[in-house]
């Protein structure tokens, strides 16, 4: 086992994130995830904690929901996220690291707070958590963690504290799943067509005023770049789907529709969508891509091969082993590829701030307040 010796004195977790372990100490790993519906009626419920403090308008909702209800009202990222942590346990296992792993969502059942609860009756007092999404930005980053503070102090001063891996748009082992997916859509492509295939990269827009108060759209297209670049292709394009917000509020863009209609009227035959932005095939994958842009890539005749997300990728499962290992031994190499180097583990007090549409932070102080390395 690669956790540190015992832990100091601990603090309550109305303490913020300020640490009395040793930085190498912890003995249990979080799974942090979105959450989704599992039956028709969780569907209302699970939205409604989505759009908590946010102004979604009433009929926005009602059309995802039905989207959930077109698959049953069953959302499959709980069984996919249960998926890769048995496929961690045992990459964990395989490497004597003897750590228990749990799971709590934000939105929907296991929530955090029942993990946080289960993990304070188990004994555990301070845990690693890997968030599910490989970039920075208020909702893919922040709000997580903000989310465990309040399961904390929903829990009492027996919560365990919890700090988190890095960002990893850009390690190895994110971008090697992807070319993986990638080239594999690539192949379905008729040989003699292959060189002229058009590539798209997707992930959920934000809104601008949210994005620029973090690096997600830069961390985006550096990952883009060296899936690409792993595939060969030099025909790449990042775009955007699933916006949410209300129509006056301006979201990232291209949306992946207009891209499509776009690089259909520039006399493209084939295109290839990869959903980086993404780590399962979830709802926002299901719906959006194969239904949504898949119907009108076929109205417009347009041949569109969507790549598959990582998954529990065999290259994507030991770098989340990697991430761990990082924080057990900190002498170990930090991987990246790329421009932008490894990711910190103790987000600044600026990191990945909402735009001025945000929630009101549940800190004080606006920041994670982790001791410095």
């Amino acid at each position: 086992m690669e956790a540190a010796a015992a832990p100091a004195t601990r603090k309550p977790p109305a303490d913020g994130f300020v640490s009395s372990y040793p930085d190498t100490f912890f003995d249990a790993i979080l799974l942090v995830a979105f959450g989704g519906p599992e039956g028709p009626d969780d569907v209302m419920p699970f939205l409604r904690n989505v759009t908590r403090g946010r102004d979604v308008p009433p009929e926005r909702l009602e059309n995802v929901a039905r989207h959930y209800q077109r698959f049953g009202g069953v959302s499959p990222i709980n069984r996919q996220n249960r998926a890769l942590i048995a496929a961690l346990r045992a990459e964990l296992n395989a490497q004597d690291i003897e750590l228990p792993i749990y799971f709590g969502n934000r939105n929907w059942h296991p929530l955090l707070s029942e993990a946080l609860a289960e993990m304070a009756a188990d004994g555990i007092e301070r845990a690693l958590a890997f968030l599910t999404s490989p970039y920075s930005s208020y909702s893919s980053c922040r709000q997580y963690r903000e989310d465990v503070y309040e399961a904390q102090i929903a829990v009492g001063p027996a919560a365990p504290e919890v700090l988190k891996t890095r960002a990893f748009f850009n390690h190895p082992g994110f971008i090697e799943a992807n070319v993986d997916c990638v080239r594999h859509a690539l192949q379905q492509v008729p040989p003699e067509r292959q060189a002229a295939v058009r590539l798209l990269f997707t992930a959920h827009s934000i809104p601008t005023a949210m994005a620029g108060r973090s690096p997600y759209a830069a961390q985006l297209a550096e990952a883009a770049r060296l899936v690409a670049a792993g595939v060969g292709s030099s025909e790449l394009a990042l775009v955007y789907q699933s916006r949410s917000g209300r129509q006056d509020v301006p979201w990232l863009e291209p949306d992946i529709l207009d891209s499509l209609r776009a690089i259909h009227a520039d006399g493209a035959e084939d295109v290839v969508v990869s959903p980086i932005g993404f780590l399962s095939d979830h709802m926002e994958v299901m719906y959006d891509l194969d239904i949504a842009a898949g119907e009108l890539a076929t109205g417009l005749g347009l041949n569109m091969i969507r790549a598959a997300t990582v998954g529990t990728h065999p290259a994507f499962v030991s770098m989340v082993r990697e991430l761990i290992q990082e924080r057990l031994t900190p002498s170990r190499p930090r991987r990246a590829l790329g421009e932008l180097g490894p990711g910190h583990d103790v987000c600044p007090v600026s990191c990945c701030l909402p735009g001025s549409s945000g929630r009101p932070s549940p800190w004080n102080d606006a920041t994670e307040r982790e001791p410095t390395p």
